[in-house]
Parts: structure tokens; sequence; C-alpha cells
């Protein structure tokens, strides 16, 4: 059992406060700085505790870890379980998001205690990990379940509940890059409009799903490709900070010679795997902007050939995530221009529902959730097997004609 910081038999009223306080303080040091860029001192100083005492609270920084996530993964149990009153899986979605949405602007007000994002988990080491993992995936199959019940939906398949269960909770787990923008006593109301979007989708009344999915439009030979591809997925996983020029070069099975004979340092590799998403994500926007038709025949025509380059081989794309635990000398522009980039898809959103393509939406919170849907189409193999030219009408597809339509 992970340690979420609850009182255990024979402790102190003081001790598990204290315990309490420390989890609050490594909540908000992880989600400024990711875990690798945190030190266990740094969050000892900010609850008064002397560099060697937090460590009768956390004996290490992973363990202290672990027990941010455990937290933040019973939280979203706790929410689960107040959807079981609900007499349907749609009921069940729109009451979860709705308790999700209140807690979150609680803790916005300082009403309840902070809780970790859970966008660093795989920069956990073992056997940290492992517990961190199987809680998770325990989340998972309980979401699943609840919002989509094998009995329910006898025409999908195992893979394809896995791929709306993994798309629900990713929308859910990025919220919190964006949610700021708006204020804390609006959340609720930006919680029904994401609900409305899940479950509805995006398209208006004469709107049909497309299969055809454009290849990613083509990227000049670069000798450095490998590496920036190697970095990225490295990045996606361990952050910033974990994927060491040690871990980039093992991965392509490569000396730390031939790294520095291709790249200068690893700064300026990561610096040009940001260089390279936010290219990849300009040339398939105005591709799509190029190519023409309604707004709805954009927006997922852009949605299609980004899904594609997602799971290719030419892929991934850096996760919204990975910006967080970025040094500072990389954290000016990169986090403003990735918001940019996938905010322009608000563009099309909003053409279509001018043109009557696209049904009446928010566009900015629609934007918000389309980006979500392809990030997250970075990791979807962990959850589904399903091939590159399928890959859209499994995940992308549910999230533009909703969650619950029917599949085909």
């Amino acid at each position: 059992m992970i340690d979420g910081g609850r009182p255990a038999a024979g402790q102190t009223k003081r001790y598990a406060q204290k315990r309490e306080a420390i989890l609050d303080a490594a909540a908000r040091h992880f989600n400024a700085r990711g875990i690798r860029g945190t030190a266990l001192n740094d969050v000892g100083g900010s609850v008064g505790l002397m560099p060697n005492s937090i460590t009768y609270y956390y004996r290490r920084k992973e363990d202290l870890a672990a027990a941010c996530y455990g937290s933040t993964i019973a939280w979203h149990e706790a929410l689960l379980a107040e959807t079981a009153a609900s007499a349907d899986p749609p009921r069940r979605l729109s009451a979860f998001l709705a308790a999700y949405f209140r807690d979150l602007a609680a803790i916005e007000t300082g009403a309840r205690p902070p809780q970790v994002r859970l966008t660093d988990m795989r920069a956990l080491p073992e056997p940290q990990s492992a517990m961190v993992y199987a809680a998770y995936n325990a989340f998972f199959r309980q979401a699943r379940a609840a919002f989509f019940p094998e009995a329910a939906f006898p025409g999908l398949d195992r893979d394809a509940l896995n791929a709306r269960t993994h798309l629900v909770i990713s929308v859910v787990h990025t919220v919190r890059a964006w949610i700021d923008r708006y204020e804390a006593a609006d959340y609720p109301r930006v919680g029904e409009r994401v609900a409305d979007l899940l479950l509805r989708g995006l398209a208006g009344p004469e709107s049909r799903w497309s299969g055809d999915a454009p290849d990613p439009v083509a990227t000049p030979a670069d000798p450095t490709e490998p590496f920036l591809r190697a970095a990225t997925a490295l990045i996606n996983a361990e952050g910033y900070r974990g994927a060491s020029v040690e871990k980039i070069s093992a991965r392509l099975s490569v000396t730390k010679g031939s790294f520095y004979h291709h790249n200068d340092n690893k700064d300026d590799l990561i610096a040009q795997c940001f260089a390279r998403t936010f290219e990849i994500l300009r040339r398939e926007q105005e591709a799509a902007e190029a190519a023409g038709g309604s707004g709805w025949m954009r927006i997922t025509a852009c949605a299609r050939a980004l899904m594609r380059h997602q799971v290719s081989e030419r892929g991934p794309l850096l996760r919204c995530t990975a910006v967080g635990a970025l040094p500072d000398s990389l954290r000016a522009e990169i986090p403003l221009t990735m918001r940019r980039l996938w905010e322009r898809l608000a563009f099309p959103i909003g053409d279509g529902i001018a043109d009557g393509s696209i049904r009446a939406i928010d566009p900015s919170i629609a934007a918000q959730v389309v980006s979500s849907m392809i990030d997250a189409a970075s990791d979807l193999d962990r959850w589904c097997e399903v091939e590159g030219a399928h890959a859209a009408d499994v995940f992308a597809r549910p999230l533009f004609v909703g969650v619950y339509a029917p599949s085909g």
C-alpha cells in the first residue's frame, strides 16, 4: 500500500499533522519543478524542518513522491465512489467531472489541500514506481468499469474500452495545465462544458467522421533526428532531468562521444526537441488550413494527421506536461509557445460553429480538450494495441462524435 500520509496507529496527532503538511508542501514543489527538480530539503524547508529532520518522516524523496501520488490516486478513487449512485455511465461521467471541478476550485481557493499532478509518475524509480503504477492501474480499471462497463457496450472490444477510458482520464489530468486561466468560481461552469464535449462531441447535425488519415507532412532529412526522437520519448517518460545524455545515448546504442559529435550539449538538444514539436504542430495545422473545407473538415484532418504522427516511428511529440520541469534557461518562451500552438485549434472550431459543421460549443475549451486527446496519444500503446492507420478511429473519433456514440 502507498502511504498517502494518513495517520497510522500509534502516531501522535502532531506527527500526523506534520506529515500532512509535508505532503502538501511536496505537492506544490513537485507540481512546480517535477520530482527530479525537487530536493527533499526543499520540501523540509517549506514546513520549517532542518535538512536532516525531514528524513524522520520520509527517508527518501522517492518515498515522499510515492506518498503524494498515492494521495492523488486515492482522491480520484473517492470521486469515482461519489458517482456510484448514478444510474448509467453517462451520468456517472458527468457526476465525476462535476465533483472533480468542484474539488479543483476548492484546491485553488485553499479550502482543500493541494494534490500532485499525475504527469511525472514515470520519473519514479523502482520500487516506488511499481507501487504507484499498481495503484494507478487499479484506478484505471475502476474508471473503465464506471464509465464504460463491458456489459453496456457489447459492440466495443477491450482495446476500444481502454482507449475511451484513457481519453477521458487524460482530458481530466490535462485540465490542470490550463484551468488556471479561469476564476475558481467559474471552474464548475468549465466542468459542465468539458462534460458536454465528452458526452456529445463536436460534430454538427450533418457532419460525419472520415476514416481517411492523411500522411504526416514530410520533413527534411536531419542527422540529429534519431537523437531528437530518443530525447523526446525520454522527456515524456522521465522529464527534463531524467533525459540524461547517458540515457539518450543508451536508447540509441551509441557512445557519449557520438552524442557530442552530433549535439553540442543536452540543453541545446532539448531546445531542438521543442522546436521540432512546434514545427510539426505548425505544419499540420497549416496543411489542414490549406486543404480548406468546413471547420469540421479542417480540425478533424489536423487531428488525424497528428494522431498518425504520434503513433508512427517518427513520433512522439513532446507532451504538454514536458514544460513543467524545464530549467530556468528554457522556461521563458517554451511554455508560452506550446500554449499558443494548441490554442490555434480554436480557429477551425470557431469557423465550424459559424458554418454549422460544428455544433455550438465553447471554442477555447474545445481546443484544450482536442489538444489533450492528441497529446495523450503519445502513450496510447500502453492501454491498447492499435495500428497507426486506425489510431484516430479508435481514439480521436470518440471525442469528435461523443464517447458514448456507437463505433463505426
